[in-house]
């Protein structure tokens, strides 16, 4: 599978989700989509990420917008780092990094020296067509999740 580019259809993968959800990327059309990906649950990055994606989520529900987190993690470990948070949006477990690559998230990282692939904190805006309108990559949470409200009223006011 290519890389999808800005401009483009977005794969209809079946993707799995906490509240025991199975579902197509195909099911979204109609909704703006907002896929963050992020390296783990629980750790302080991805718990702030969350958190500021949580604390904006009715700003996001009024543009019409699902918001989903997708990290490489299991169903359970989302399930309880979801609760924890009190996140109203659902969480995506991509254990087989289907959508990581689709996306071309997987990165080499190095960590103390230690090098391993892993998720590069990124985000994509996917419109009402399912067409990848905007990305960003090698995210940096501050402030992060009101750049990505921004480009997205901008969006929908076209």
């Amino acid at each position: 599978m290519s890389k999808i580019e800005v401009g483009g259809r977005i794969p209809d993968l079946v993707v799995q989700a906490t509240d025991e959800q199975s579902f197509r990327l195909s099911e979204l059309r109609g909704r703006n989509v907002v896929l963050y990906f992020y390296p783990k649950d629980n750790t302080p990055g991805c718990t702030t990420e969350g958190q500021d994606f949580r604390d904006h989520y009715e700003e996001f529900e009024n543009l019409n917008t699902v918001i989903l987190g997708v990290s490489r993690d299991d169903i359970k470990s989302h399930e309880s780092f979801k609760t924890k948070q009190c996140f109203p949006f659902d969480l995506i477990a991509d254990i087989d990094e289907e959508l990581c690559r689709a996306f071309d998230v997987i990165k080499e990282k190095n960590l103390y020296g230690k090098k391993s692939m892993g998720i590069e904190r990124s985000t994509f805006i996917i419109d009402e067509h399912g067409v990848l309108r905007r990305e960003y990559r090698k995210v940096k949470v501050d402030g992060h999740v009101l750049a990505v409200l921004r480009d997205l009223r901008e969006i929908v006011a076209q």
